[in-house]
Protein backbone atom coordinates (compact mmCIF):
# COMPACT_ATOMS: atom_id res chain seq x y z
CA UNK A 1 0.00 0.00 0.00
CA UNK A 2 1.00 3.44 -0.69
CA UNK A 3 0.21 6.47 1.35
CA UNK A 4 1.07 10.06 -0.66
CA UNK A 5 0.73 13.05 1.33
CA UNK A 6 -2.19 15.53 -0.39
CA UNK A 7 -2.65 19.35 0.53
CA UNK A 8 -5.59 20.38 2.51
CA UNK A 9 -6.66 23.22 2.05
CA UNK A 10 -6.05 26.82 4.15
CA UNK A 11 -8.91 28.72 5.69
CA UNK A 12 -8.43 31.93 3.17
CA UNK A 13 -7.49 34.42 6.62
CA UNK A 14 -4.08 31.69 5.97
CA UNK A 15 -4.34 30.27 9.33
CA UNK A 16 -1.48 27.33 9.80
CA UNK A 17 -2.15 24.32 8.35
CA UNK A 18 -3.08 21.05 10.70
CA UNK A 19 -1.79 17.63 10.93
CA UNK A 20 -4.13 15.14 9.09
CA UNK A 21 -6.52 13.62 11.35
CA UNK A 22 -7.00 16.54 13.46
CA UNK A 23 -9.85 18.65 13.40
CA UNK A 24 -10.67 22.08 14.54
CA UNK A 25 -12.43 22.92 17.88
CA UNK A 26 -16.30 23.88 17.36
CA UNK A 27 -15.77 27.02 18.60
CA UNK A 28 -12.51 27.88 16.38
CA UNK A 29 -14.15 26.86 13.49
CA UNK A 30 -16.95 29.18 14.37
CA UNK A 31 -14.58 31.93 15.17
CA UNK A 32 -12.37 31.41 11.90
CA UNK A 33 -16.06 31.66 10.01
CA UNK A 34 -16.53 34.86 10.83
CA UNK A 35 -13.70 36.07 9.56
CA UNK A 36 -14.11 34.96 6.48
CA UNK A 37 -15.53 36.72 3.61
CA UNK A 38 -19.28 36.31 2.14
CA UNK A 39 -20.58 35.24 5.71
CA UNK A 40 -23.09 37.99 5.87
CA UNK A 41 -26.59 37.49 6.13
CA UNK A 42 -28.55 36.80 2.62
CA UNK A 43 -31.80 37.90 3.37
CA UNK A 44 -32.78 41.23 6.38
CA UNK A 45 -32.79 39.58 9.89
CA UNK A 46 -36.45 39.02 11.18
CA UNK A 47 -38.00 36.73 8.75
CA UNK A 48 -37.44 33.14 10.63
CA UNK A 49 -38.81 31.71 13.56
CA UNK A 50 -37.33 32.07 16.93
CA UNK A 51 -35.25 28.52 17.74
CA UNK A 52 -37.80 25.76 19.93
CA UNK A 53 -34.44 25.22 21.93
CA UNK A 54 -35.09 27.65 25.11
CA UNK A 55 -31.04 26.72 25.79
CA UNK A 56 -30.22 28.13 22.39
CA UNK A 57 -30.18 31.87 21.86
CA UNK A 58 -33.97 32.69 20.62
CA UNK A 59 -32.37 35.59 18.25
CA UNK A 60 -31.99 34.07 14.51
CA UNK A 61 -28.43 33.39 13.56
CA UNK A 62 -27.31 34.95 10.80
CA UNK A 63 -23.80 33.67 10.25
CA UNK A 64 -22.60 29.55 10.76
CA UNK A 65 -21.19 28.70 13.97
CA UNK A 66 -20.86 25.96 16.27
CA UNK A 67 -23.27 22.79 16.75
CA UNK A 68 -24.64 23.54 20.56
CA UNK A 69 -23.37 19.73 21.39
CA UNK A 70 -20.56 17.64 19.72
CA UNK A 71 -19.44 13.80 20.57
CA UNK A 72 -15.85 12.10 19.64
CA UNK A 73 -16.41 10.41 15.71
CA UNK A 74 -15.08 6.62 15.90
CA UNK A 75 -12.61 7.35 13.50
CA UNK A 76 -9.88 10.06 14.20
CA UNK A 77 -10.16 12.43 10.56
CA UNK A 78 -13.75 13.53 11.41
CA UNK A 79 -12.55 14.93 14.76
CA UNK A 80 -16.06 15.53 16.79
CA UNK A 81 -19.52 15.21 15.19
CA UNK A 82 -22.71 16.76 16.36
CA UNK A 83 -24.86 14.03 18.66
CA UNK A 84 -27.74 13.68 16.99
CA UNK A 85 -25.92 12.90 13.70
CA UNK A 86 -25.32 9.28 13.04
CA UNK A 87 -21.44 7.48 11.75
CA UNK A 88 -21.44 4.33 10.43
CA UNK A 89 -19.22 2.50 7.34
CA UNK A 90 -20.21 3.10 3.74
CA UNK A 91 -21.48 -0.82 3.08
CA UNK A 92 -24.56 0.05 5.78
CA UNK A 93 -25.22 2.74 3.20
CA UNK A 94 -23.95 1.61 -0.16
CA UNK A 95 -24.07 -1.22 -2.43
CA UNK A 96 -21.85 -1.94 -5.27
CA UNK A 97 -23.62 -2.47 -8.64
CA UNK A 98 -22.46 -4.14 -11.75
CA UNK A 99 -25.03 -3.59 -14.27
CA UNK A 100 -23.75 -3.62 -17.81
CA UNK A 101 -25.13 -1.87 -20.72
CA UNK A 102 -26.48 -4.57 -23.48
CA UNK A 103 -26.32 -1.97 -26.71
CA UNK A 104 -23.63 0.81 -25.30
CA UNK A 105 -26.11 3.69 -26.63
CA UNK A 106 -26.33 5.26 -23.49
CA UNK A 107 -25.10 8.67 -22.59
CA UNK A 108 -21.33 8.33 -21.69
CA UNK A 109 -20.55 10.05 -18.56
CA UNK A 110 -17.34 11.80 -17.69
CA UNK A 111 -16.02 11.91 -13.78
CA UNK A 112 -14.03 15.22 -12.77
CA UNK A 113 -12.64 15.85 -9.60
CA UNK A 114 -14.38 19.16 -9.52
CA UNK A 115 -17.27 18.66 -11.76
CA UNK A 116 -18.69 15.76 -10.41
CA UNK A 117 -20.26 12.84 -12.71
CA UNK A 118 -21.55 14.73 -15.61
CA UNK A 119 -22.42 13.65 -19.40
CA UNK A 120 -19.62 13.96 -21.56
CA UNK A 121 -21.45 15.57 -24.17
CA UNK A 122 -21.23 18.75 -22.19
CA UNK A 123 -17.57 18.31 -21.86
CA UNK A 124 -14.53 19.13 -24.23
CA UNK A 125 -13.09 16.24 -24.37
CA UNK A 126 -12.27 13.93 -27.72
CA UNK A 127 -9.80 11.71 -26.98
CA UNK A 128 -10.11 8.36 -26.47
CA UNK A 129 -13.38 7.43 -28.53
CA UNK A 130 -14.18 3.66 -28.20
CA UNK A 131 -15.55 1.59 -31.00
CA UNK A 132 -18.13 -0.10 -28.93
CA UNK A 133 -19.34 1.01 -25.01
CA UNK A 134 -21.24 -2.61 -25.08
CA UNK A 135 -20.62 -3.92 -21.80
CA UNK A 136 -19.88 -0.70 -20.01
CA UNK A 137 -20.94 -0.26 -16.71
CA UNK A 138 -24.59 1.58 -16.17
CA UNK A 139 -25.03 4.18 -14.03
CA UNK A 140 -28.27 5.11 -12.87
CA UNK A 141 -29.16 8.75 -10.98
CA UNK A 142 -27.85 8.85 -7.19
CA UNK A 143 -25.65 6.39 -7.70
CA UNK A 144 -22.27 6.91 -6.51
CA UNK A 145 -19.40 6.56 -9.43
CA UNK A 146 -15.76 6.68 -8.42
CA UNK A 147 -13.22 6.52 -11.06
CA UNK A 148 -10.94 4.16 -9.34
CA UNK A 149 -7.47 5.03 -11.00
CA UNK A 150 -8.20 8.87 -9.49
CA UNK A 151 -10.12 8.30 -6.90
CA UNK A 152 -7.14 10.24 -4.85
CA UNK A 153 -7.66 12.99 -6.68
CA UNK A 154 -11.22 12.85 -5.76
CA UNK A 155 -12.52 12.04 -8.98
CA UNK A 156 -15.76 11.03 -8.31
CA UNK A 157 -19.53 12.05 -7.62
CA UNK A 158 -23.33 11.02 -7.70
CA UNK A 159 -24.67 10.94 -11.34
CA UNK A 160 -28.03 12.77 -12.17
CA UNK A 161 -28.01 10.85 -15.19
CA UNK A 162 -28.27 7.22 -16.67
CA UNK A 163 -25.14 6.65 -18.64
CA UNK A 164 -22.58 4.50 -18.94
CA UNK A 165 -18.91 5.00 -17.51
CA UNK A 166 -15.60 2.43 -17.77
CA UNK A 167 -15.96 -1.04 -16.39
CA UNK A 168 -13.10 -0.23 -14.31
CA UNK A 169 -14.87 2.34 -12.22
CA UNK A 170 -16.88 1.56 -9.37
CA UNK A 171 -20.36 1.86 -8.99
CA UNK A 172 -22.23 2.03 -5.56
CA UNK A 173 -25.81 2.73 -4.81
CA UNK A 174 -27.95 3.78 -1.86
CA UNK A 175 -29.35 1.03 0.01
CA UNK A 176 -32.08 3.49 1.51
CA UNK A 177 -32.65 6.53 -0.39
CA UNK A 178 -33.59 8.42 3.12
CA UNK A 179 -30.19 7.83 4.43
CA UNK A 180 -28.50 10.60 2.28
CA UNK A 181 -29.52 14.09 -0.05
CA UNK A 182 -28.04 13.18 -3.05
CA UNK A 183 -26.31 17.08 -3.60
CA UNK A 184 -25.28 16.33 0.62
CA UNK A 185 -23.56 13.29 -0.13
CA UNK A 186 -21.98 15.02 -3.61
CA UNK A 187 -20.37 17.47 -1.46
CA UNK A 188 -19.21 15.10 0.89
CA UNK A 189 -17.49 12.66 -1.07
CA UNK A 190 -14.71 15.76 -2.25
CA UNK A 191 -14.06 17.06 0.87
CA UNK A 192 -9.91 16.85 1.58
CA UNK A 193 -10.33 14.74 5.08
CA UNK A 194 -12.53 11.87 2.78
CA UNK A 195 -9.62 12.42 -0.33
CA UNK A 196 -7.36 11.67 2.60
CA UNK A 197 -9.04 8.38 2.96
CA UNK A 198 -9.14 7.28 -0.30
CA UNK A 199 -5.40 7.90 -0.35
CA UNK A 200 -4.45 6.08 2.34
CA UNK A 201 -6.65 3.27 1.35
CA UNK A 202 -5.63 2.73 -2.38
CA UNK A 203 -2.88 0.43 -3.89
CA UNK A 204 -0.82 0.56 -5.90
CA UNK A 205 2.98 0.45 -7.22
CA UNK A 206 3.03 4.07 -7.43
CA UNK A 207 1.19 7.20 -6.77
CA UNK A 208 -0.78 8.16 -10.44
CA UNK A 209 -1.45 4.39 -10.57
CA UNK A 210 -3.12 3.31 -6.90
CA UNK A 211 -6.58 2.19 -7.01
CA UNK A 212 -9.49 2.26 -4.87
CA UNK A 213 -11.50 -1.04 -4.68
CA UNK A 214 -14.83 -1.41 -3.77
CA UNK A 215 -13.92 -2.96 -0.17
CA UNK A 216 -11.88 -0.38 0.72
CA UNK A 217 -14.49 2.72 -0.21
CA UNK A 218 -17.22 0.70 1.65
CA UNK A 219 -15.05 0.35 4.81
CA UNK A 220 -15.04 4.16 5.34
CA UNK A 221 -16.61 5.86 7.74
CA UNK A 222 -19.61 8.39 6.98
CA UNK A 223 -21.40 10.93 8.90
CA UNK A 224 -25.49 11.01 8.31
CA UNK A 225 -27.22 14.17 9.45
CA UNK A 226 -30.40 13.87 9.32
CA UNK A 227 -32.27 14.34 6.44
CA UNK A 228 -33.46 17.92 6.78
CA UNK A 229 -30.54 19.34 7.75
CA UNK A 230 -28.81 17.94 4.71
CA UNK A 231 -31.44 19.77 3.08
CA UNK A 232 -30.16 23.07 4.89
CA UNK A 233 -26.63 22.26 4.55
CA UNK A 234 -26.87 21.83 0.75
CA UNK A 235 -29.04 24.88 0.62
CA UNK A 236 -26.50 26.92 2.13
CA UNK A 237 -23.74 25.78 0.13
CA UNK A 238 -25.72 26.34 -3.10
CA UNK A 239 -25.81 29.82 -2.07
CA UNK A 240 -22.06 30.41 -1.13
CA UNK A 241 -21.20 28.74 -4.54
CA UNK A 242 -22.78 31.06 -6.17
CA UNK A 243 -20.92 34.37 -4.70
CA UNK A 244 -18.17 32.20 -4.90
CA UNK A 245 -18.39 31.96 -8.66
CA UNK A 246 -19.39 35.01 -9.26
CA UNK A 247 -16.41 36.32 -7.48
CA UNK A 248 -14.25 34.06 -9.25
CA UNK A 249 -15.97 34.96 -12.64
CA UNK A 250 -15.49 38.48 -12.44
CA UNK A 251 -11.31 37.97 -11.21
CA UNK A 252 -10.92 35.82 -14.76
CA UNK A 253 -12.53 38.53 -16.81
CA UNK A 254 -10.01 41.26 -15.06
CA UNK A 255 -7.74 39.03 -15.99
CA UNK A 256 -9.00 38.63 -19.65
CA UNK A 257 -8.85 42.78 -20.02
CA UNK A 258 -5.57 42.77 -18.52
CA UNK A 259 -4.52 39.96 -20.76
CA UNK A 260 -6.28 42.34 -23.91
CA UNK A 261 -4.12 45.17 -22.29
CA UNK A 262 -0.90 43.72 -22.83
CA UNK A 263 -1.25 42.28 -26.45
CA UNK A 264 -2.44 46.06 -27.28
CA UNK A 265 0.73 47.09 -25.96
CA UNK A 266 2.41 44.74 -27.95
CA UNK A 267 0.91 45.68 -31.36
CA UNK A 268 1.33 49.31 -30.70
CA UNK A 269 5.25 49.13 -29.73
CA UNK A 270 5.64 46.67 -32.57
CA UNK A 271 3.89 47.60 -35.63
CA UNK A 272 4.70 51.79 -35.07
CA UNK A 273 7.11 51.76 -32.31
CA UNK A 274 7.54 54.34 -29.57
CA UNK A 275 7.65 57.53 -31.59
CA UNK A 276 3.90 58.69 -31.89
CA UNK A 277 5.58 61.69 -34.06
CA UNK A 278 7.35 59.67 -36.76
CA UNK A 279 6.73 60.46 -40.19
CA UNK A 280 4.87 57.19 -41.64
CA UNK A 281 5.03 55.25 -45.05
CA UNK A 282 2.19 52.98 -46.70
CA UNK A 283 3.24 49.27 -46.29
CA UNK A 284 0.15 48.00 -48.78
CA UNK A 285 -0.94 45.58 -46.00
CA UNK A 286 -4.55 45.54 -44.75
CA UNK A 287 -4.02 44.79 -41.39
CA UNK A 288 -1.36 47.48 -41.16
CA UNK A 289 -1.29 50.37 -43.55
CA UNK A 290 1.38 52.22 -42.41
CA UNK A 291 4.75 51.81 -40.31
CA UNK A 292 7.56 54.11 -39.83
CA UNK A 293 9.19 55.89 -42.68
CA UNK A 294 12.60 54.54 -41.50
CA UNK A 295 11.28 50.24 -41.21
CA UNK A 296 11.86 48.08 -43.44
CA UNK A 297 8.67 45.76 -44.70
CA UNK A 298 10.13 42.32 -44.59
CA UNK A 299 8.48 39.14 -45.11
CA UNK A 300 9.30 36.16 -42.12
CA UNK A 301 10.58 34.09 -44.54
CA UNK A 302 13.43 36.74 -45.31
CA UNK A 303 14.62 37.33 -41.48
CA UNK A 304 13.92 33.54 -40.15
CA UNK A 305 14.34 29.82 -41.67
CA UNK A 306 11.94 27.60 -40.90
CA UNK A 307 11.97 24.09 -39.43
CA UNK A 308 15.46 23.65 -39.18
CA UNK A 309 17.02 20.25 -40.03
CA UNK A 310 17.41 17.70 -37.21
CA UNK A 311 20.65 16.46 -38.40
CA UNK A 312 22.11 19.51 -36.71
CA UNK A 313 21.89 17.09 -33.43
CA UNK A 314 24.29 14.19 -35.13
CA UNK A 315 27.66 16.03 -35.04
CA UNK A 316 27.43 18.02 -31.96
CA UNK A 317 25.26 15.64 -29.12
CA UNK A 318 25.72 11.79 -28.59
CA UNK A 319 22.58 9.85 -28.64
CA UNK A 320 22.38 9.01 -25.36
CA UNK A 321 22.44 12.79 -24.38
CA UNK A 322 19.14 14.21 -22.40
CA UNK A 323 17.34 16.85 -23.81
CA UNK A 324 14.46 19.10 -22.91
CA UNK A 325 10.89 17.49 -24.70
CA UNK A 326 8.15 19.94 -25.45
CA UNK A 327 4.57 18.16 -25.53
CA UNK A 328 2.12 21.13 -26.39
CA UNK A 329 0.66 21.04 -22.54
CA UNK A 330 4.59 22.71 -21.41
CA UNK A 331 3.93 26.10 -24.24
CA UNK A 332 1.52 28.44 -22.41
CA UNK A 333 -0.39 31.30 -24.27
CA UNK A 334 1.71 33.65 -22.34
CA UNK A 335 4.61 32.33 -23.79
CA UNK A 336 6.03 30.53 -20.66
CA UNK A 337 8.26 27.35 -21.35
CA UNK A 338 8.01 23.97 -18.73
CA UNK A 339 11.60 21.83 -19.44
CA UNK A 340 10.83 19.60 -17.63
CA UNK A 341 9.99 16.33 -19.57
CA UNK A 342 13.30 15.13 -21.29
CA UNK A 343 14.50 12.22 -23.45
CA UNK A 344 17.13 10.86 -24.85
CA UNK A 345 18.05 12.35 -28.24
CA UNK A 346 18.02 8.73 -29.63
CA UNK A 347 14.26 8.57 -28.68
CA UNK A 348 13.46 11.59 -29.97
CA UNK A 349 15.27 12.68 -33.23
CA UNK A 350 13.41 10.86 -35.74
CA UNK A 351 10.11 11.38 -34.71
CA UNK A 352 9.13 15.01 -33.57
CA UNK A 353 10.33 18.54 -34.39
CA UNK A 354 13.80 19.69 -33.59
CA UNK A 355 14.70 23.59 -31.91
CA UNK A 356 17.73 25.03 -29.88
CA UNK A 357 17.73 27.75 -27.70
CA UNK A 358 16.78 31.03 -28.75
CA UNK A 359 14.67 29.57 -31.47
CA UNK A 360 10.55 30.35 -31.58
CA UNK A 361 7.88 27.83 -31.25
CA UNK A 362 5.10 28.99 -32.77
CA UNK A 363 1.62 26.07 -32.70
CA UNK A 364 0.04 25.63 -36.12
CA UNK A 365 -2.89 23.30 -34.87
CA UNK A 366 -6.62 24.37 -34.20
CA UNK A 367 -6.89 25.91 -31.14
CA UNK A 368 -3.40 26.35 -29.75
CA UNK A 369 -2.69 28.44 -32.81
CA UNK A 370 -5.86 30.76 -31.89
CA UNK A 371 -4.85 30.93 -28.09
CA UNK A 372 -1.66 32.03 -28.70
CA UNK A 373 0.65 29.03 -27.71
CA UNK A 374 4.34 29.59 -28.36
CA UNK A 375 7.53 30.85 -26.81
CA UNK A 376 10.88 32.19 -27.61
CA UNK A 377 13.52 29.67 -26.35
CA UNK A 378 16.17 31.69 -24.71
CA UNK A 379 15.66 30.17 -21.33
CA UNK A 380 15.92 26.31 -23.16
CA UNK A 381 17.69 24.18 -20.41
CA UNK A 382 19.46 22.05 -22.72
CA UNK A 383 21.10 23.77 -25.11
CA UNK A 384 18.71 21.69 -28.09
CA UNK A 385 15.47 19.61 -27.69
CA UNK A 386 12.74 18.74 -29.65
CA UNK A 387 8.88 18.77 -29.27
CA UNK A 388 5.82 18.17 -30.38
CA UNK A 389 5.33 17.82 -34.57
CA UNK A 390 2.52 20.86 -34.12
CA UNK A 391 5.16 23.42 -33.60
CA UNK A 392 6.56 25.18 -36.29
CA UNK A 393 10.59 26.29 -35.47
CA UNK A 394 11.54 29.95 -36.33
CA UNK A 395 14.81 30.91 -36.35
CA UNK A 396 15.86 34.50 -36.60
CA UNK A 397 18.60 35.42 -39.05
CA UNK A 398 21.08 38.79 -38.72
CA UNK A 399 18.81 41.41 -38.91
CA UNK A 400 16.18 40.49 -36.12
CA UNK A 401 16.33 39.76 -32.30
CA UNK A 402 14.70 36.40 -31.91
CA UNK A 403 12.82 38.21 -28.86
CA UNK A 404 11.25 40.80 -31.73
CA UNK A 405 10.46 37.88 -33.95
CA UNK A 406 8.58 36.33 -31.50
CA UNK A 407 6.64 39.49 -30.65
CA UNK A 408 5.36 39.41 -34.23
CA UNK A 409 4.25 35.95 -34.22
CA UNK A 410 2.18 36.95 -31.15
CA UNK A 411 0.81 40.32 -33.48
CA UNK A 412 -3.30 40.40 -33.52
CA UNK A 413 -2.58 40.42 -37.67
CA UNK A 414 -0.54 36.99 -37.29
CA UNK A 415 -3.12 35.13 -35.77
CA UNK A 416 -5.98 36.53 -37.14
CA UNK A 417 -4.66 35.83 -40.67
CA UNK A 418 -3.78 32.96 -39.51
CA UNK A 419 -6.64 31.17 -38.70
CA UNK A 420 -8.23 32.42 -41.74
CA UNK A 421 -5.67 30.47 -43.99
CA UNK A 422 -5.91 27.81 -41.90
CA UNK A 423 -6.70 24.13 -43.81
CA UNK A 424 -8.00 20.61 -42.74
CA UNK A 425 -11.15 18.95 -41.62
CA UNK A 426 -12.51 20.41 -38.38
CA UNK A 427 -10.66 20.03 -35.25
CA UNK A 428 -7.78 18.80 -36.81
CA UNK A 429 -7.14 22.26 -38.97
CA UNK A 430 -3.66 23.59 -39.06
CA UNK A 431 -1.62 27.07 -40.16
CA UNK A 432 0.24 26.49 -43.80
CA UNK A 433 3.49 27.28 -43.39
CA UNK A 434 3.44 29.36 -46.46
CA UNK A 435 0.96 31.53 -44.52
CA UNK A 436 4.08 32.08 -42.03
CA UNK A 437 6.83 32.49 -44.24
CA UNK A 438 5.30 34.98 -46.69
CA UNK A 439 3.50 37.18 -43.76
CA UNK A 440 4.73 40.44 -44.42
CA UNK A 441 5.28 43.10 -41.13
CA UNK A 442 7.53 46.23 -40.53
CA UNK A 443 11.27 45.92 -39.45
CA UNK A 444 12.99 48.38 -37.26
CA UNK A 445 16.83 48.59 -36.69
CA UNK A 446 18.27 46.19 -33.94
CA UNK A 447 18.61 49.15 -32.20
CA UNK A 448 14.89 50.31 -31.98
CA UNK A 449 14.52 46.94 -31.65
CA UNK A 450 15.81 46.66 -28.53
CA UNK A 451 14.20 49.50 -27.24
CA UNK A 452 11.14 48.39 -28.15
CA UNK A 453 11.58 44.70 -26.48
CA UNK A 454 12.73 46.74 -23.02
CA UNK A 455 9.39 49.27 -23.13
CA UNK A 456 7.32 46.01 -23.61
CA UNK A 457 8.63 44.12 -20.82
CA UNK A 458 8.76 47.35 -18.48
CA UNK A 459 4.97 47.94 -19.07
CA UNK A 460 3.65 44.47 -19.22
CA UNK A 461 5.52 43.49 -16.18
CA UNK A 462 3.13 45.76 -14.33
CA UNK A 463 0.06 44.10 -15.80
CA UNK A 464 1.97 40.92 -14.86
CA UNK A 465 1.90 41.71 -11.38
CA UNK A 466 -1.67 42.99 -11.07
CA UNK A 467 -2.47 39.43 -13.02
CA UNK A 468 -0.65 37.23 -10.84
CA UNK A 469 -1.95 39.24 -7.65
CA UNK A 470 -5.38 38.16 -8.74
CA UNK A 471 -4.67 34.65 -9.49
CA UNK A 472 -3.45 34.59 -5.94
CA UNK A 473 -6.53 35.87 -4.64
CA UNK A 474 -8.75 33.64 -7.18
CA UNK A 475 -6.68 30.72 -5.51
CA UNK A 476 -7.65 32.03 -2.12
CA UNK A 477 -11.29 31.60 -2.60
CA UNK A 478 -10.72 28.54 -3.92
CA UNK A 479 -9.38 27.39 -0.76
CA UNK A 480 -12.14 29.25 1.33
CA UNK A 481 -14.61 27.41 -0.54
CA UNK A 482 -13.06 24.25 -0.11
CA UNK A 483 -12.71 24.34 3.55
CA UNK A 484 -15.85 25.54 4.02
CA UNK A 485 -17.79 22.91 2.57
CA UNK A 486 -15.54 20.62 4.60
CA UNK A 487 -16.77 22.49 7.88
CA UNK A 488 -20.12 22.67 6.99
CA UNK A 489 -20.46 18.69 5.81
CA UNK A 490 -18.94 17.53 8.51
CA UNK A 491 -20.82 19.46 11.53
CA UNK A 492 -17.79 21.56 12.48
CA UNK A 493 -20.73 24.51 11.38
CA UNK A 494 -23.81 24.66 12.00
CA UNK A 495 -26.20 26.53 8.95
CA UNK A 496 -29.48 24.70 10.41
CA UNK A 497 -30.73 28.30 11.62
CA UNK A 498 -28.47 30.18 8.67
CA UNK A 499 -31.15 32.36 6.75
CA UNK A 500 -30.53 31.25 2.81
CA UNK A 501 -31.98 33.71 0.13
CA UNK A 502 -32.79 30.35 -1.59
CA UNK A 503 -35.47 28.01 -0.99
CA UNK A 504 -33.83 24.47 0.67
CA UNK A 505 -35.30 22.84 -2.51
CA UNK A 506 -34.63 25.28 -5.39
CA UNK A 507 -31.58 25.03 -7.48
CA UNK A 508 -29.48 28.10 -7.29
CA UNK A 509 -28.72 28.86 -11.30
CA UNK A 510 -25.21 28.99 -12.08
CA UNK A 511 -24.48 32.57 -14.39
CA UNK A 512 -21.54 31.37 -16.07
CA UNK A 513 -21.81 27.63 -17.23
CA UNK A 514 -18.40 27.31 -18.54
CA UNK A 515 -16.82 27.86 -14.79
CA UNK A 516 -17.29 24.48 -13.95
CA UNK A 517 -14.42 23.65 -16.75
CA UNK A 518 -12.28 26.64 -16.13
CA UNK A 519 -12.14 25.49 -11.90
CA UNK A 520 -10.85 21.84 -13.64
CA UNK A 521 -6.87 22.63 -13.71
CA UNK A 522 -4.63 21.03 -16.36
CA UNK A 523 -4.94 17.49 -14.67
CA UNK A 524 -8.57 17.58 -15.84
CA UNK A 525 -7.90 16.26 -19.38
CA UNK A 526 -5.79 13.21 -18.37
CA UNK A 527 -8.46 11.82 -15.91
CA UNK A 528 -10.51 11.95 -19.11
CA UNK A 529 -8.57 9.98 -20.96
CA UNK A 530 -8.96 7.25 -18.08
CA UNK A 531 -12.73 7.89 -19.02
CA UNK A 532 -15.50 5.45 -19.91
CA UNK A 533 -12.89 4.79 -22.89
CA UNK A 534 -10.52 2.82 -21.40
Amino acid sequence: MICVKASSPRPAEMTPRRARGTADHPATAAQRAATLPFDQPMIPKGQMDSQANPAVEEKPKQSPAADPAYRPARVHWLGEIPVHWQEKRGKHFFREIDERSQTGEEELLSVSHTTGVTPRSQKNVTMFKAESYVGHKVARPNDIVINTMWAWMSALGVSKNVGIVSPAYGVYRPLNSEHFLPEYIDYLLRTPMLRWEYICRSTGIRASRLRLYPDKFLDIAFPCPPREEQERIVAFLRAKEVQVRRLIRNKRRLIGLLNEQKKAIINQAVTHGLNPDAPMKPTGIDWMPEVPAHWEVRKLKQVASFNPSRMESVSDFFDSDEVVFLPMENVSAAGNVDCSARGKISALRSGYTYFKRHDVVVAKITPCFENGKGAYLGALETEIGFGTTEFVILRARTQVDPRFLYQITMLHGFRRDGEMAMTGAAGQQRVPLNFMREFTFGLPDLQEQERILAYVDRENSKINRTIEKTKSEIVLVLEYRERLIADVVTGKLDVRHVEIAAPAGAPVADEDDTLDEELEGDDAELMEGADADD
